[in-house]
């Protein structure tokens, strides 16, 4: 069966227009995708058919958006393999998710207890454990990468005492690209007694996720990385762990019952979903998954690969670019410089030859340090680009290098 691109890319309408003249080049996937019309279209749908706030009311139009938005979520266990719905959670975004597991799981912690965490995390894996170290004297311990991007799993085994509870790792690393071994490191943690969590932002875009074949006790990732809409997260939480944390945040909904002398919390998974949720936006996430398995997960997984090799190859030969991140098992990300040049000045240029890409520290500042640089310009694919699109980046790119050589 032919990986039909041009079908694919009339699904998305933002792919139509130009910039500054020219026919957009969106490599700016990494940071978010762009959405196909059926996604939209269930949002107008949702907004002019359904909306009525969910779990709130006997009336029909709540009852369907409480239908809808309870849909997506049956979807979304299939979708990684969770072993219930009770296990998934909805949240505003993969950080808030990674939020929700240091502020509750880490009230579980004790002083002198110990993380681990990675030297290629983003900000939103990093933070929220040291806000937690702030207030409890819990220790943060590092893993290092090699000079390919890729982390030191004897270091990362080194890593670990009878205090350490939780590693914390991404999928796949925004900047390097570097997709991580996790079912094997998983699987040392939990030989450890410890407890791993996953940032699968840039996981779920590319492959196949199943959270129980990794062993991942915690998932978190977001849909406007996967076509679907902004605002909506989710997180994977393993039962057990879920039933013996405390609540994130308070509220209507997450209540069992409420007085001034005490108040008890609603069954998992509502413990954890406080406030009127984005049930627009999560009914439309169903419809995101609903088109990546119409194309295959598989099938956009190769075709992301051989854009990634074409345009390594292509990138190679211009003088004065190196790329950083070079494992052999990569998502579809690039990231680089051309010489001494700043990566600002190479972004604003490929922006004004129609190239979207990315440029800055990626919220991964620790790994820039580790590097020696400040940031990169990043390209990253996603399953509507196209070799014809890498080759009017590999030309813009040429003549940008020539220009800040």
């Amino acid at each position: 069966m032919n990986y039909d691109t041009e079908a694919i890319r009339r699904d998305f309408p933002i792919l139509e227009r130009k910039v500054y003249g020219k026919p957009l080049v969106y490599f700016d996937n990494a940071a978010t995708s762009q959405t196909p019309r059926q996604v939209i279209d269930e949002i107008n749908r949702m907004y002019t058919q359904e909306k009525a706030n969910v779990h709130r009311g006997v009336h029909c139009l709540s009852q369907e958006a409480t239908a809808s938005q309870e849909a997506t979520r049956e979807r979304v266990r299939g979708f990684i393999n969770a072993d219930s719905v009770e296990e998934v959670i909805f949240t505003s975004g993969a950080t808030e998710s990674l939020n929700l597991v240091a502020s509750s799981y880490g009230q579980l912690l004790e002083d002198g207890d110990e993380i681990i965490l990675s030297i290629m995390e983003h900000h939103s894996n990093i933070v929220p454990w040291q806000l937690l170290q702030s207030r409890k004297k819990v220790k943060i311990k590092v893993i290092p990468i090699d000079a390919e991007g890729r982390l030191d799993l004897d270091a990362y085994r080194g890593l670990f005492t009878d205090r350490t509870r939780i590693v914390s790792v991404c999928h796949a690393s925004n900047v390097l690209g570097t997709v991580n071994p996790i079912k094997e490191m998983a699987e040392y943690a939990h030989s450890r007694g410890a407890v791993f969590c996953v940032d699968g932002a840039q996981g779920v875009p590319h492959a196949k996720v199943d959270v129980q074949d990794l062993g991942a006790d915690f998932y978190a990732f977001s849909s406007h990385k996967m076509y679907g809409p902004c605002g909506v997260g989710v997180l994977y939480g393993r039962r057990e762990l879920l039933e013996k944390m405390p609540p994130y945040q308070g509220g209507g909904e997450m209540i069992g019952h409420v007085s001034f002398s005490g108040t008890t919390w609603a069954e998992l998974p509502y413990k954890f979903e406080a406030g009127t949720p984005d049930f627009v936006d999560i009914s439309a996430l169903k419809k995101a998954i609903d088109y990546i398995e119409s194309i295959g997960m598989d099938r956009i997984a190769a075709h992301e690969h051989d854009l990634l090799v074409y345009a390594t190859e292509k990138m190679q030969a211009i003088p004065g670019v190196h790329i950083y991140g070079t494992a052999p098992d990569k998502c579809a990300l690039i990231s680089f410089l051309i010489g001494n040049a700043h990566h600002y000045d190479t972004g604003i240029l490929l922006d004004r030859m129609g190239i979207a890409v990315r440029t800055g520290h990626h919220c991964a500042q620790p790994l820039m340090e580790s590097l020696g640089i400040e940031g990169t310009v990043r390209a990253s694919f996603a399953m509507y680009n196209t070799l014809h699109e890498v080759d009017e980046f590999i030309a813009a790119l040429t003549r940008v290098a020539a220009m800040l050589s």
